[in-house]
């Protein structure tokens, strides 16, 4: 199973709905809780502690607050080494992570570390993605842009704000291998600084497509220079964004979601690690934590414990696979 369908198939509800009043009892009793952000302050993986954090306060979900400590490098890595090799048996701290994550543990960008040296306790929400085209594009469908792929490689080229090889070439990779076309290191990819400088190129007729989050592009759609052909979620999102197609409603059962979530040390107690992932759980299904997530344009991906774990192991065997296909990743 892709990590494509496998957001389809866990992103509904996961059992009833935890609050804060109803937390069951846990032998672990939580004290100096931790979160490590991998990265400096005022990115994703910081707010992400710093909103969950606070969100769990709020809930009296922890005792007294949550410290967040910043550890920045390699992406992510010297976060990761330092939980694996330093911190392995620590129940009361959890990490920061998202598809950046799961992208770098599949290409080997953390040396000598793997996604199971950990534990992975849940997801908080999603940002999904999408592929658009300039607003005056003959083309329609997400569908009629990959069939011309497919008869010619060379007449579409997508543009994308990461690295090649990173979540934005990854997602249309996906997309691809779902319309048929097999060999996926055919497909036209120009990597960007960021979504701006890629929607720029598009206008400019440069390049005939643009691969990001749906979160970047409403302003350039609203402005009238875009459309989005396709968005990469189980279902229509809400609000706003429910004009805009999903890929599978198109005949491409194909999802792709820049997650957010957290994991833990991979010797973490039993008991310490239902507290996290309930806890985390409670966490999002308050109302408290809607809010965040509709002010932040994050979507819901509802992922707890095993079926987390399950989840980030697909994506990296997935991403592996792909990055191995396009020279990424060596054999």
């Amino acid at each position: 199973m892709t990590p494509t369908t496998s957001i389809a198939r866990w992103a509904a509800p996961l059992g009833i709905a935890l609050a804060a009043a109803s937390m069951p009892a846990s032998a672990f009793e939580p004290s100096g809780t931790e979160c490590i952000a991998p990265a400096g302050a005022g990115g994703g993986w910081d707010m992400t502690c710093r909103m969950v954090g606070k969100t769990m306060q709020d809930l009296k979900l922890l005792p007294g607050t949550m410290q967040v400590t910043n550890k920045a490098g390699g992406g992510g890595g010297v976060a990761f080494a330092e939980v694996v090799n330093k911190r392995n048996d620590e129940n009361n701290l959890i990490v920061a992570a998202s598809s950046a994550t799961s992208t770098r543990l599949a290409q080997g960008a953390y040396p000598g570390n793997t996604m199971d040296q950990v534990r992975w306790i849940a997801a908080v929400g999603a940002d999904y993605g999408m592929i658009a085209v300039a607003a005056d594009s003959p083309l329609k469908t997400l569908p009629e842009l990959l069939a011309k792929v497919k008869a010619d490689a060379s007449s579409v080229a997508f543009a994308g704000g990461s690295a090649v090889g990173g979540w934005d070439h990854l997602k249309v990779l996906i997309a691809a291998r779902k319309a048929g076309i097999t060999n996926v290191r055919s497909v036209k990819y120009v990597a960007f600084d960021g979504g701006g400088e890629a929607v720029t190129q598009l206008l400019a007729g440069k390049v005939q497509a643009f691969t990001g989050d749906i979160s970047e592009v409403k302003g350039f759609v609203d402005a009238g220079k875009i459309k989005v052909l396709a968005v990469m979620a189980p279902e229509r999102l809400e609000g706003d964004f429910a004009k805009y197609p999903t890929a599978k409603e198109q005949g491409l059962d194909v999802v792709g979601a820049n997650w957010r979530g957290f994991y833990a040390p991979g010797k973490m107690s039993d008991d310490a690690y239902n507290y996290w992932v309930k806890s985390l759980g409670a966490t999002y299904d308050s109302k408290e934590w809607k809010a965040i997530m509709a002010s932040n344009g994050m979507a819901p991906l509802n992922l707890r414990g095993p079926a987390f774990q399950k989840f980030v192991k697909e994506s990296v065997d997935e991403i592996h696979e792909l990055s191995l296909e396009i020279g990424i990743v060596k054999k």
